[in-house]
């Protein structure tokens, strides 16, 4: 019987932001061993593609122990937690519409798996940080430094062939 205490911090991470980071690193210091799950969609195309996503994400994440990035797609998240041995999903909330939608899937999960969703608040410096907006600013040439890392940025830059500030 393993002790090793596991969480899942599931997300698209397209990309990856310091609201993101910041989740993990603080998951990481209460979980033996944090499992990135890289949710995507086969059938959308993203700015950037599963592997280039994990790629990033192992960047911003190499500092850390114990955290490990995989990717899954087609796959209900606590059916992927059954098999890994993972008794807890944690998310990050930026404010109550994040609460909102995350709550019933955290009561289905619940009720199908028994595992258990934990709810962290997020750094208020990254209340407003989605993937999604940073795509859109970083698009429109918006300033995204201190949102995403230098890394992601300059990937951004490369991906969207414009300055991304």
């Amino acid at each position: 019987m393993s002790t090793t205490r596991r969480c899942v911090c599931p997300g698209s991470y397209d990309p990856v932001t310091l609201g993101h980071v910041d989740v993990i690193e603080r998951a990481s210091k209460l979980y033996d061993e944090v499992v990135v799950a890289v949710l995507f969609n086969p059938d959308k195309v993203g700015m950037f593609t599963p592997q280039e996503r994990v790629e990033l994400l192992q960047d911003e994440l190499a500092h850390l122990s114990g955290v490990r990035v995989v990717t899954f797609a087609d796959r209900l998240l606590v059916d992927v937690c059954n098999e890994m041995g993972i008794a807890a999903i944690v998310k990050g909330l930026r404010g109550e519409t994040d609460y909102s939608y995350e709550l019933p899937m955290a009561v289905m999960n619940r009720h199908l798996s028994g595992v258990e969703t934990l709810f962290m608040p997020g750094d208020p410096a990254y209340t407003q940080v989605s993937s999604s907006l940073i795509k859109e600013v970083a698009r429109f040439g918006g300033d995204v430094r201190g949102l995403v890392s230098d890394r992601v940025l300059a990937a951004l830059r490369s991906r969207i062939g414009g300055s991304g500030s």
